[in-house]
């Protein structure tokens, strides 16, 4: 394995050992009161679901604003852009990859020459397949799906003016939210997926991308669904938490 295949399924195996760890302390009410158990919850929690922790001063004191994650957002449109364009100028104009980028993917691959840094063969629409296609489509339909149900969260404070009427958590309703309570991370995790279906799914490297956002999406979904159910007596109960049907 590469060193960056070493960091995805690090991060995947932390983010699988919390949900385990959470599901099995949930479930038993004797780890309560100990104070590793609120450390605990302190670090894997964020949002609304760390309203009902029972937290010290000195935790609260390390907590951020969902605001500062406007760098994130900044960082990731403006470093995307640029590999986008790097990217489009090789497949259309066939220039090479910068040697900044080839020597960082060389490293990042594990010294190895790493696939694609080469020259194209054929036009753009002889390299086309049907597992293009096919990962184009799910891209699109779970994209559509992921803005559908954010739009329906934004829009739960809100009058039909577009006035916010109310600062209290309301249950969703509509769209994938009929099946499961954070039906935006299902769509996340299909876009993620996506992407292995247009590679052909022979990129291992992505593979543990999918599996880290498989794990932090479904320790994330599992908090907001047990906060719904012990906020609202009418929640819905045969909704899951994460994947239809399954989780």
């Amino acid at each position: 394995m590469n060193p960056i295949d070493c960091i995805w399924l690090l991060l995947s195996l932390c983010f699988f050992f919390a949900f385990c760890i959470h599901v099995c302390a949930h479930s038993s009410d004797k780890y309560g009161g100990s104070w590793v158990y609120v450390l605990f919850q302190d670090f894997i929690r964020y949002g609304k679901t760390k309203t009902t922790l029972q937290r010290s001063d000195l935790l609260r004191y390390f907590d951020v604003p969902k605001r500062w994650f406007f760098h994130f957002y900044a960082v990731s449109v403006i470093w995307n852009s640029l590999l986008l364009t790097i990217c489009l100028q090789k497949t259309l104009l066939g220039k090479q990859f910068p040697g900044w980028l080839e020597s960082t993917l060389s490293f990042l691959n594990g010294g190895t020459a790493t696939p694609g840094t080469g020259s194209v063969k054929g036009g753009v629409l002889a390299q086309v397949r049907w597992n293009h296609f096919a990962g184009v489509g799910l891209f699109v339909w779970a994209s559509v799906h992921q803005h559908r149900c954010h739009v329906i969260l934004a829009n739960l404070r809100k009058g039909r003016s577009g006035e916010v009427l109310t600062l209290a958590h309301c249950v969703p309703h509509g769209d994938w939210f009929r099946l499961v309570s954070c039906p935006h991370y299902f769509a996340e995790l299909l876009i993620y997926v996506s992407y292995c279906v247009a590679l052909g799914g022979g990129a291992p490297t992505w593979w543990l991308v999918v599996l880290y956002v498989l794990s932090c999406q479904a320790l994330e979904a599992v908090l907001c669904h047990q906060f719904y159910l012990a906020k609202f007596d009418s929640y819905p109960k045969h909704r899951k938490a994460f994947i239809p049907l399954v989780l």
